[in-house]
């Protein structure tokens, strides 16, 4: 007899074989692991398009950023690879009668930009249909399956390249950066054309019928106006013009069409002051008042799918999970009790009518993969992109919560140690951007937050979701507004100290470590709070709120949902909100990583750190500085060196003998040498 097993069984399998031969995750496993990153329901609803992350591999591949590759399944999790192997995928989409795929990518290594292609479903190779005057940003086929609208820039100045070639590269600092426009691309004759609107275009829509679309426009291409100002607009497909516009106030999320193309529902912010948008609106297509759908909503909304012309199926993250459930345009009703479980569901993609719906999710066992979610029921995974994590002993992780010192409840996810030990172990603290962002209980490994890593050498690992973070509605979001660093930081101590009173940490040997607005933690934390300390990591973070506002590229939205003030207006709080102010307290030996190409937190914030610290103090201090990488490294080589130099610093200072820093070379010529003997 043929014994059959479904993924979703095989994995449960899996799940509870005995772990006692399973070795540790390692910073290599990590470098390798795959992820999901985008998923596509068909237009029938039978089919999911997904783009599969694909690591390059460390000392053997060129370097880079990640592969991309196109996967199509079924709804059982029968997975097929389409377009696979050294590409990197941008964007995918259905044809509008499901036999083909859209897809960007720039498979010619000599082509300037990317081009669009067109692959079949049941086989065959993948075809170029059209490559623009500029890169293309993303695509969205017409429903009569007649054009693609894609967003793009127009072309770069005449004679560009060659001029650059002869040396004449000087930039017109944000002047030169050019307006994204809407185009219209005619799938018969392959010509596009430009649509001119009122601002520079991000995300699209079309209604059901093909003959109106709404589009995000801002005043200008910078970043700061595509964060607090940009509204939806809705344009007549033939003519080009502007019908309308919802006026969207504040930051701006995904947006869409009723099926009858009577309203627009959109993810949207309460005010100019919300610090991220989570509330869940619907307005007439024509403009009007608009409607929120989950009123007054302890969680953030995250995206949605109309399910017919009167309900949305949404998705939320409330606390540490996330929930999805159905709501009604025209009636109010309660979400209900706060989710306990999870995976955490990310994004989602669907067809009105259909009770199919496509998910991303992770889990503390998994990294992202492709899910699927049908009516109120579980999500049912359908990928399984790591069998590595099969061999590997996971320590335990839950959601815990704390409360702060002003009495104030505080959730964080807690990774435990291997392995206890007597007196308590070393603790990692990883605070998280934005400060609007927030953890749930899903995967909580990557290059710059290697938790799992950690917790198999002995450390307990926490991510505290202190005030100000997302997840627990606007008021909460709020909390850290014009307080920059005080009460928020201090919750992070409020984090270990609980942990201390738990018997499962020693005080003396706390780490803190994150990036962007983490990175402004773990400086503060290093010098205004030093004494609760022993070691920390800052990546790209903020030591001087004040030459921040000057050298970032979002002094608008510092201003609206951070400081609420500018500069000028006290410079002195800005200063003493700052680790600089701080840094001749600096006790805590602290390793400073970052971008040189940094556009949000400018180099020059991390090397004023360094500076003052190393001049100020005899405090070990470093700065390491990674070459073309921006907000975050991009590359494979830069994250692995990142993910080294922060696990050694940790070690270093509260596992091992402290004192003088470790030797700033790290073993990649014997790694290299040793993958090289290994061909």
């Amino acid at each position: 007899m043929k014994l059959t097993l479904s993924l979703t069984t095989l994995l449960l399998f899996v799940s509870v074989l005995p772990a006692s031969h399973a070795e540790p995750l390692t910073l290599e496993d990590v470098s390798m692991l795959k992820q999901v990153t985008a998923a596509r329901m068909s237009p029938a609803g039978d089919q999911i398009a997904y783009l599969l992350q694909v690591p390059r591999e460390i000392f053997k591949d060129a370097d880079g950023p990640a592969y991309h590759e196109l996967h199509v399944t079924d709804l059982e999790g029968n997975s097929k690879p389409y377009v696979t192997g050294d590409i990197d995928i941008t964007d995918i989409a259905w044809a509008i009668g499901g036999e083909s795929i859209f897809f960007l990518a720039k498979r010619d290594a000599e082509a300037d930009f990317n081009a669009l292609y067109r692959i079949r479903v049941d086989g065959g190779e993948a075809e170029q249909l059209f490559t623009h005057v500029n890169a293309i940003q993303r695509i969205h086929p017409s429903p009569d399956g007649s054009s693609v609208a894609f967003t793009a820039t127009d072309a770069p100045p005449e004679k560009f390249k060659e001029l650059q070639e002869k040396g004449f590269r000087a930039v017109v600092y944000e002047e030169s950066v050019l307006s994204t426009k809407v185009w219209m691309l005619d799938l018969e004759t392959l010509e596009a054309q430009a649509h001119e609107l009122p601002g520079s275009a991000s995300d699209f829509a079309w209604s059901s019928d093909g003959g109106r679309y709404a589009v995000a426009l801002a005043p200008t291409p910078l970043v700061d106006d595509s964060f607090t100002s940009r509204d939806i607009y809705v344009v007549d497909t033939g003519s080009a013009k502007v019908q309308g516009k919802m006026g969207s106030i504040g930051k701006l999320g995904p947006f869409a069409f009723s099926p009858d193309g009577e309203r627009i529902a959109y993810i949207g912010s309460v005010d100019i002051n919300d610090p991220s948008p989570g509330r869940l609106y619907v307005t007439s297509s024509s403009g009007g008042e608009r409607r929120e759908v989950v009123p007054e909503y302890l969680g953030q909304v995250n995206n949605f799918v109309w399910l017919d012309d009167a309900n949305i199926r949404w998705l939320g993250g409330r606390g540490v999970y996330t929930e999805w459930a159905t709501a009604s345009v025209f009636e109010t009703e309660s979400p209900g009790t706060a989710p306990q479980s999870g995976p955490i569901v990310r994004t989602i993609h669907g067809n009105p009518g259909q009770d199919a719906v496509a998910a991303i999710a992770d889990s503390p066992q998994h990294p992202l993969e492709l899910y699927l979610l049908r009516g109120e029921d579980k999500p049912v995974r359908l990928t399984d992109s790591n069998p590595l994590l099969g061999d590997r002993e996971l320590a335990k992780q839950e959601a815990i919560t704390y409360t702060a010192r002003d009495g104030l409840e505080l959730d964080a996810i807690l990774i435990h140690p291997a392995k206890r030990e007597r007196g308590g172990n070393p603790l990692v603290i990883i605070a998280h951007g934005g400060p609007e962002a927030h953890y749930s209980n899903g995967w909580m490994t990557g290059y710059s937050r290697p938790g799992q890593v950690f917790a198999a050498n002995g450390y307990a690992v926490v991510y505290p979701n202190y005030r100000g973070s997302t997840g627990r509605g606007v008021e909460f979001s709020k909390l850290g507004q014009h307080d920059y660093a005080d009460e928020e930081f201090n919750d992070l101590v409020d984090a270990k100290r609980h942990l201390v009173e738990e018997g499962l940490v020693d005080a003396d040997r706390v780490g803190i470590t994150g990036g962007s607005y983490g990175g402004y933690a773990s400086m503060w934390s290093a010098s205004a709070l030093t004494d609760e300390y022993a070691a920390a990591v800052a990546f790209v973070g903020i030591s001087d709120q004040i030459s921040k506002f000057g050298t970032g590229d979002i002094p608008y939205e510092m201003h609206n949902v951070h400081a609420l003030a500018w500069p000028w207006d006290d410079w002195m709080w800005l200063l003493e909100r700052s680790p600089i102010y701080h840094s001749d307290k600096t006790k805590t030996p602290l390793l400073i990583m970052g971008g040189d190409k940094d556009p949000r937190v400018h180099p020059s914030q991390s090397l004023e750190m360094y500076r003052f610290v190393k001049i100020r103090t005899d405090t070990p201090v470093r700065l390491v500085i990674y070459p073309d990488e921006v907000h975050g490294n991009r590359n494979t080589a830069a994250q692995f060196d990142y993910s080294l130099r922060l696990k050694r610093w940790m070690d270093h200072y509260l596992k091992g003998p402290g004192g003088e820093p470790p030797p700033y070379e790290l073993d990649h010529a014997e790694r290299l040498e040793a993958s090289t003997e290994d061909e």
